[in-house]
């Protein structure tokens, strides 16, 4: 794509020739700019894939990028892919509820499309029928799938006709066929396994109390977690690890408590109050590798999922678990610095508007051979704040500083210390 038509797409959803910050500079207003900025590009990611699967014809018109060094497994893994980690991102905005702003349209438009695509990836007469019984791979998907489904329930979930949510039910039943490695796949058994335990379904505790178990023996210290055996220097435990570690024990909390009000709840109370503590101390790392300019280390595995590496700052912020001395302000304007660089980038989109295979833009070389063009809506986690409603302090607290900004104009800041759970 070359750069006019890069900036006509980008100025048709009043995103605009957007640029990088100076240092030191705010980067908007106390106002909804912010907002609806990342509302807006939130829509122009997810509208190709959720509008396209919601009118059954994401097979036809997606042409999928593959990595050069594609490991060769079933191609179609790609369509689950971008529709489950594109619909991850966007339940938590989706949980909102209607209004008139421009941005509430956005939303209902998207809510719509994300409802018809859940219906459709699972109607096996279906042309866009997903690729559910074969390859583990469907596993990674289904859990963020279900993922999204405990975001948003009565967005996503409850007004699903009986038919689409007793297919989904299946299909979830039916992945107990994939023994998950011994790694972050744990937690993908788990959370498929916790959402079926939310709606009242037999579920497999065991998949469960096993996943969880086998992250919290992974604890190394200092807000980091082993993935698998070995220590990893990548961003799985923000893509993977804390969130999703965090949404399994607060749901198989929450269905405890609704089970069984009278009971003793302290030890899963415990274990889910530690691995929040964690998270917050993973999002004060996160904090910290943005730059005064909106950039962050590229660095590890599966660094193409872009904003994804930001997860567990994000959903420290949707949970109002920020980190101590890290403001949910600072918190918005680092990430729209970020934003602001990174979808700036020249060929981040194709001229179809789909994303592609790179870091700040298509860099197809850097893909691992597991990646997908679908793998990519990872992205969309960097966006769940958006499930926080224009009135909370996330949104309409004054412009701050982020730590880093603070630390190379040589202001104040705050010191950083390790942490003993």
């Amino acid at each position: 794509m070359n750069r006019r038509d890069f900036i006509q797409k980008n100025t048709l959803l009043g995103l605009g020739a957007v640029g990088v910050p100076m240092v030191g500079a705010q980067v908007n207003k106390a106002d909804d700019t912010a907002r609806l900025y990342w509302a807006k590009l939130l829509y122009k990611i997810a509208e190709p894939v959720l509008k396209n699967l919601a009118e059954g014809t994401l097979v036809k018109n997606w042409k999928v990028e593959y990595s050069p060094a594609w490991d060769n497994r079933n191609a179609k893994v790609a369509y689950l892919e971008g529709f489950a980690r594109t619909i991850v991102g966007v339940a938590p905005w989706l949980a909102l509820p209607d209004d008139a702003t421009e941005e509430g349209e956005l939303r209902k438009k998207m809510r719509g499309y994300a409802l018809k695509s859940i219906e459709n990836s699972v109607n096996p007469s279906h042309p866009d029928y997903m690729l559910w019984r074969k390859e583990g791979q469907t596993l990674v998907d289904a859990a963020f799938l279900a993922q999204a489904l405990i975001k948003a329930p009565d967005a996503l979930w409850k007004p699903l006709d009986n038919v689409t949510q007793k297919r989904v039910i299946e299909e979830f039943k039916l992945l107990r066929r994939v023994v998950p490695p011994n790694n972050n796949w744990v937690l993908f058994a788990a959370i498929v396994e916790a959402f079926l335990l939310s709606i009242g379904e037999d579920a497999d505790r065991y998949r469960i109390e096993f996943g969880v178990r086998k992250i919290e023996d992974w604890y190394v210290g200092d807000g980091w977690f082993k993935d698998g055996e070995v220590f990893h220097t990548d961003y799985y435990n923000s893509f993977v690890i804390q969130p999703m570690m965090v949404d399994v024990l607060q749901t198989w909390l929450e269905v405890n408590k609704r089970q069984s009000p009278a009971g003793n709840h302290k030890v899963l109370q415990e274990r889910y109050a530690l691995a929040v503590k964690r998270m917050q101390r993973h999002a004060d790392f996160l904090e910290r590798l943005i730059s005064p300019e909106g950039s962050f280390p590229a660095f590890g595995r599966s660094v193409t999922y872009r904003l994804g590496a930001f997860q567990a700052l994000t959903h420290a912020a949707l949970i109002h678990q920020l980190p101590e001395g890290v403001s949910p302000a600072q918190v918005r304007c680092a990430l729209t610095a970020v934003m602001k660089r990174m979808f700036a980038q020249e060929g981040i989109f194709d001229n179809d508007g789909w994303l592609t295979l790179g870091f700040a833009g298509h860099q197809p070389n850097i893909a691992d051979s597991y990646s997908n063009a679908g793998s990519m809506y990872l992205t969309t986690l960097g966006f769940i704040p958006l499930g926080l409603p224009a009135t909370d302090p996330f949104w309409s607290d004054p412009d701050a500083e982020w730590t880093q900004q603070k630390a190379w104009s040589g202001k104040p800041f705050k010191k950083d210390y390790a942490v003993g759970y």
